[in-house]
């Protein structure tokens, strides 16, 4: 009698994104058919002004719809929360862009399953050959943040692509909804005791990935609110 497949949830958090959603969720598909998992592919639309909810119905995923814009921290939570309450092994997250490899998510479902990792981060920095100057520096500036507030020491801590244990699904949780959720979350991952690992993923960037996701000057935003956070947190132990 054939073993069940493992159940992989495969979230992406998308805003304003009809022009490549489908695209993205055909290559996941295609990447994914002949591989030992069930893979489900979700869609958290984070309140749209475009088609792509619609488009993303189209291409086969599972859409949830955010009324609002809640920012990538409150989409990413919803499908990791969708993920763990509907009995998924594993999640993984990607952007919604078109920036990562259907394989290196395949491959990064592999190593965490073949280890004994809670939160596997796919670092573009590790190999970086697609990479602007720019972004390493911003990267590497966030990466240094996240190491003086947090103590926590990855190359990429802004990587839209990870991977979730059955654990991590359970018990990590984050309270920022922006962007600024990357290093919280590696924060309270910590605070758990969860195994953080990385593995080296390639970046495609295109004219039009390059005008979405962070910007250098939102970073002064993210630190601001993490610093913030860190304070607060501080004196109420």
């Amino acid at each position: 009698m054939a073993q069940p497949r493992t159940k992989v949830a495969l979230i992406i958090p998308a805003y304003n994104e009809a022009a490549v959603i489908a695209r993205v969720i055909s290559h996941l598909r295609d990447t994914f058919a002949d591989s030992p998992y069930e893979a489900h592919i979700i869609v958290v639309d984070d309140g749209s002004a475009d088609a792509t909810a619609t488009e993303a119905e189209k291409a086969g995923a599972r859409v949830i719809r955010h009324i609002i814009n809640t920012g990538s921290g409150g989409a990413t939570a919803t499908g990791l929360s969708y993920a763990q309450t509907h009995g998924f092994t594993v999640a993984a997250t990607l952007d919604a862009d078109g920036q990562h490899e259907a394989g290196d998510v395949l491959n990064g479902v592999k190593i965490l399953l073949g280890s004994d990792t809670d939160l596997l981060i796919g670092s573009r920095i590790i190999q970086g050959e697609n990479m602007s100057l720019t972004k390493k520096i911003g990267n590497k500036g966030l990466g240094f943040i996240t190491l003086v507030l947090f103590g926590i020491n990855v190359t990429d801590s802004q990587s839209g692509l990870r991977v979730f244990s059955a654990r991590a699904l359970a018990e990590l949780k984050w309270k920022t909804s922006g962007y600024e959720f990357c290093s919280e979350m590696l924060w309270r991952a910590r605070q758990l005791e969860l195994h953080i690992g990385e593995f080296p993923i390639k970046a495609i960037y295109t004219e039009y990935s390059k005008a979405k996701g962070q910007n250098n000057w939102n970073g002064f935003n993210i630190v601001k609110v993490l610093l913030r956070q860190r304070i607060v947190e501080l004196f109420s132990e």
